[in-house]
């Protein structure tokens, strides 16, 4: 298990500072417009975090595979209104993510603001991590932040190149991923199976009937979205299920409101439907979501038991007190 001790925002002190903050806003598109603002709603914790500690912020993002070219249906310009709606405060645009215009841009900005420089990628020297592209990256801030915990895989200038040149800390987002798997390292420790998908739908965009492959889940492309599991995970989760008492289940598998993405979620619950018809399985279901994808999948009625109830659901299954609960012992 790879060593996850990390700085955080915790750690610095960032009033005043040019922080460099590496996120990802590779969001599907459509005529100019994101289809899926998940990725820019996931970044702005960190951003708006920094601005409130009085950080100058700069954010750093790719789009697409340009191939180091300057394409014009590539440029992040048109995430600059949705991060400024997400963030409830205006993004300041810089034309380029090095030289002259970036620099400038930066110069301009005061404590509490953000800027969003161009697309990392429309240089090729981003993907090469190169000594001198970093170089002119660096001289942009004071402390290099990562909030990119999904292109942490890649050596590239903006994600490995920077950590090693500037004062580094994780941001909120790459925090709460690191922090997630090291619960699955205590889960292995504790001899607890946890189940992950080994192949994912993925399609361009959030739409029924999209264009949609199979791939494997190490290997999504960078211009698609995972909107469902696939078949190997499906037979998987199947397989485990025959060997299981009891399942409490929370949340569906893919974007189940649109065809063909609700397949994976359809499928388990169709089979946890028939281990309960057969007196093999104990099951219980929970949560708004989760009750939608059971009713459309036909299977509500088939369920040990399904409650509509969702935090309230998953927090009386912890033991936790409820106050509203409590009340009602109270007043009896």
């Amino acid at each position: 298990m790879p060593e996850t001790t990390f700085k955080t925002l915790d750690d610095l002190d960032v009033s005043g500072k040019r922080v460099l903050v590496r996120v990802d806003l590779n969001v599907p598109m459509k005529d100019g417009k994101v289809t899926d603002a998940t990725r820019i709603e996931r970044a702005v914790p960190t951003l708006a975090e920094l601005a409130a500690k009085g950080a100058r912020v700069i954010v750093l993002s790719h789009f697409g595979r340009p191939d180091g070219k300057r394409v014009p249906e590539m440029s992040l310009k048109p995430l600059v209104e949705p991060l400024s709606e997400a963030l409830g405060k205006p993004v300041a645009f810089a034309e380029d993510c090095i030289g002259p215009l970036a620099e400038e841009a930066v110069r301009g900005l005061k404590p509490g603001e953000v800027l969003l420089l161009e697309n990392l990628r429309f240089h090729k020297e981003e993907e090469k991590n190169d000594p001198g592209f970093i170089d002119k990256l660096s001289v942009l801030g004071d402390i290099y932040v990562n909030d990119a915990f999904s292109a942490a895989h890649r050596a590239h200038a903006s994600t490995e190149g920077l950590a090693n040149r500037l004062p580094a800390a994780a941001g909120r987002l790459m925090q709460t991923e690191l922090e997630a798997l090291d619960i699955l390292a205590k889960a292995k420790a504790a001899n607890c199976k946890v189940l992950l998908p080994v192949d994912a739908v993925v399609a361009p965009e959030f739409k029924a009937n999209a264009p949609y492959q199979v791939v494997d889940i190490h290997a999504c492309p960078d211009d698609q979205m995972i909107l469902d599991v696939g078949p190997e995970s499906i037979a998987l989760y199947v397989e485990e299920l025959t060997d299981c008492a009891t399942l409490v289940w929370n949340g569906p598998l893919g974007a189940f409101e649109i065809k063909p993405f609700d397949a994976g979620t359809v499928a388990l619950a169709e089979a946890v439907a028939r281990l309960t018809s057969a007196g093999k399985l104990l099951s219980v279901a929970g949560g708004g979501d989760t009750v939608a994808a059971l009713a459309a999948a036909g299977v509500e009625d088939k369920f040990s038991y399904v409650s509509t109830a969702g935090g309230a659901f998953l927090e009386w299954m912890e033991g936790k007190t409820l106050p509203g609960v409590a009340a009602l012992v109270r007043a009896a």
